[in-house]
């Protein structure tokens, strides 16, 4: 007796391979689920324990729980240091601190090489997380290195002071940081025409992973209609046992 929906004109391959096919089509859609979870878990714990290397030695030992419990706890080095910050942040803006800080800085000035490297690092630190305006609320697209190659890259600032006003342009320049792959925290920065800049509708969010996965991980279209989330692992299922039936 044939099975339903077998088609007697259709020679069916044996029921171990089609076994075979289904357990691998449900491993790779396992995979597919676990890895993400997996590498975000993994790189959470990683972070959390280089912190608490780095903060724990620091700590007397009397505040350490791992002397009462006998056991390691990781993320005790994290909360130290979050509450440290917390407690410099409340002090530096208050008006004895806002004073030691001023006088702490006018001491790192007489420093010739300290000074330098204290000066960029606090500017960098203010633009990253102490400025109102967002900085890389826009992803683009540039023609670089070469006429006809596109390279995608996040608009900055428009460019300001005696950049903006010796340039030989006749158009505002747009400060343009075009990321590396894999490793987006490096890149270069360019001073870029604004007519010369296209941007996206893709959030940064998504342009970055498009740069991390090396062009691997396309965002949605936001002009095409949206693909339904419903069953979405069941169709990837199927999809994967009738490839690997097709194999």
């Amino acid at each position: 007796m044939l099975e339903p929906f077998e088609d007697p004109n259709i020679p069916q391959k044996p029921r171990k391979h089609r076994l075979l096919a289904n357990l691998r089509a449900s491993f790779l859609t396992g995979l597919v689920v676990i890895a993400p979870i997996g590498l975000t878990i993994y790189l959470i714990w990683t972070v959390v324990g280089w912190i608490d290397g780095f903060v724990l030695p620091l700590v007397p030992a009397r505040f350490n729980p791992e002397q009462y419990i006998g056991i390691n706890l990781r993320g005790v080095g994290v909360i130290f240091f979050l509450f440290f910050t917390i407690a410099v942040g409340w002090i530096a803006k208050g008006i004895i601190g806002r004073s030691l800080l001023n006088a702490a800085e006018e001491l790192v000035g007489q420093m010739p090489v300290v000074r330098s490297i204290y000066n960029g690092l606090k500017q960098i630190a203010e633009t990253v997380f102490a400025q109102q305006d967002t900085s890389f609320d826009k992803a683009c697209m540039i023609e670089y290195p070469r006429k006809g190659s596109w390279a995608l890259g996040f608009i900055s600032t428009p460019a300001r002071g005696e950049i903006n006003r010796r340039a030989p342009c006749d158009d505002d320049l747009l400060s343009i940081f075009v990321p590396t792959t894999p490793n987006p925290t490096s890149g270069f920065l360019l001073y870029i025409p604004r007519r010369d800049v296209i941007e996206l509708d893709m959030s940064v969010e998504d342009a970055a992973k498009l740069v991390i996965s090396a062009g691997l991980v396309y965002p949605q279209d936001r002009g095409a209609a949206p693909a339904p989330d419903d069953g979405a692992l069941v169709k990837m299922h199927d999809t994967a046992a009738a490839a690997a039936k097709r194999g």
